[in-house]
């Protein structure tokens, strides 16, 4: 049976990581590591559960400009990068490159985008991919092919998410989660949906009308008042809200098999001052 391909969401489980656990935790030089140490240990979590045959990081920037030239308040809410985070994230491709793993940076596609990219080129060459994150957005990414390891605060191991388990959520297939996301809003991308409608309703117009096009086209039938005047008020936003939760794609280079390095892995961490770490990486 063949491994699949692990693609990561570096900045989620870096923020996650970062506030998961105290900026005193630090290297030998007083520098705060605990973004890096807490993605470290997720990220074995998962390849020793998983055993992919190759780890991709995947980083891009936090707003695509096309993203916000769509709607000027995404991501306009978020905070900055905190300063204690933003040199663990400048260190990312030193650390984790020392583990084996691939790290991608695209200059103007975001992480998400660049996922999708992967777990979808290992998917058209025959193979199977991981995606792991602490997005819900990239449920849009399940296939039969493709799984969500969706990472949960407080929970030990990633929930797995295919299309059955994205039915079961939100009542909707992955290929509608742009639409659903439209509807229902997304506050954590600052995207407010169509006003009053929740994700019961957004997943009740996806089951009759199956797309959100053809739900404006069919919002001046809708018997409640409150739900046409919501589909009617600005059916151009709602399209855009749709293609800003919509991955874009870009070629990628598929990595060969790379297993995790944990000799030269468990000297980063010790060079980090992360010890237990190094003793948990050192080869069995």
């Amino acid at each position: 049976m063949s491994r699949a391909l692990l693609v990561v969401d570096a900045p989620s489980l870096l923020f996650r990581a970062f506030h998961a656990l105290p900026s005193s935790i630090t290297d030998d030089h007083d520098r705060p590591v605990n973004a890096l140490l807490g993605t470290a240990n997720m990220l074995l979590q998962e390849i020793e559960t998983h055993e992919p045959r190759a780890t991709v990081l995947c980083f891009g920037p936090d707003a695509a400009e096309y993203r916000v030239e769509l709607y000027e308040g995404y991501h306009a809410e978020r905070p900055p990068v905190p300063d204690e985070l933003a040199p663990q994230f400048a260190a990312s491709a030193d650390f984790f490159g020392a583990f084996g793993f691939v790290v991608a940076n695209h200059e103007t596609l975001e992480a998400d985008d660049l996922l999708g990219a992967y777990a979808r080129r290992e998917s058209e060459n025959g193979g199977e991919a991981l995606v792991l994150t602490g997005d819900r957005d990239m449920f849009q990414c399940a296939t039969d092919a493709i799984t969500v390891l969706y990472v949960r605060t407080g929970a030990r191991g990633a929930d797995i998410v295919d299309p059955a388990e994205v039915r079961r959520r939100y009542g909707v297939d992955p290929t509608q989660v742009p639409d659903f996301i439209a509807l229902r809003g997304d506050p954590s991308d600052g995207l407010p949906g169509a006003k009053g409608i929740g994700e019961k309703t957004a997943a009740d117009l996806l089951q009759r009308h199956g797309s959100l096009e053809a739900i404006l086209k069919a919002a001046v039938k809708e018997s409640k008042p409150s739900v046409r005047g919501a589909l009617m008020a600005d059916p151009d936003l709602l399209r855009a809200f749709k293609d800003i939760a919509t991955l874009r794609d870009t070629e990628v280079d598929l990595p060969p098999d790379s297993p995790l390095n944990r000799e030269l892995a468990s000297a980063k961490a010790t060079e980090y001052g992360m010890n237990r770490l190094a003793k948990r990486l050192w080869p069995r």
